[in-house]
Formats: structure tokens, C-alpha cells, sequence
């Protein structure tokens, strides 16, 4: 299973992920995508979608219309993990970023 991220290395994390910030009240963190129409939302999560099941590691999300919402969580860790960095970092090269 995987651990959780220790205070300095969560900092760390967040520090190089752009855009990506903490959830009030959970072990998470989430980020906003905005395309330019729901064709581009819908094909950037088909992409996430097969790299997130490749890393057997899915996100919580929605989308309504061009906005994609990403949260990153390791469930069974019961808070941020390595996992998460890493899809982060994955999710934001999809997204062209």
C-alpha cells in the first residue's frame, strides 16, 4: 500500500505542481482545467482516463460543459500519496501543460 506523504514532502509537491492546490478539510488536492468547448474536456479525460488505469490509480472529477475538476486522493492510504504526485504530473502534461 502506499504511505502517506510526510509535512515537507507534501510542501515539496505542491510547490512544482502548478495549479494544483489542498482541500479544505481532506487529504487531497484539486485543480481546474478549462477548455474551449466540451469536446476538449471530454478528450483530455479520455486521456487521463487511460493513464490513470495503466497507474491503477483513478481521480475523482466532474465536468460540466469546458471545465474538467480534478481531485487527487490515494483512498486506501487515506490521504495524499507518491500516487497522486505522479498523476498530477501526468494530468498536467495532458492537459499540453
Amino acid at each position: 500500500m502506499a504511505e502517506l506523504l510526510d509535512r515537507n514532502t507534501r510542501a515539496e509537491a505542491l510547490d512544482t505542481l502548478k495549479g494544483w492546490s489542498p482541500v479544505e478539510g481532506r487529504d487531497a488536492i484539486t485543480r481546474t482545467f478549462e477548455f474551449k468547448n466540451f469536446v476538449e474536456a471530454f478528450g483530455f479525460m479520455t486521456k487521463v482516463a487511460l493513464r490513470a488505469e495503466k497507474m491503477n490509480h483513478h481521480p475523482e472529477w466532474s465536468n460540466v460543459y469546458r471545465t474538467v475538476v480534478v481531485t487527487l486522493s490515494t483512498h486506501d492510504a487515506g490521504g495524499l500519496t507518491e500516487l497522486d504526485v505522479k498523476l498530477a504530473r501526468a494530468i498536467d502534461r495532458l492537459a499540453g501543460e
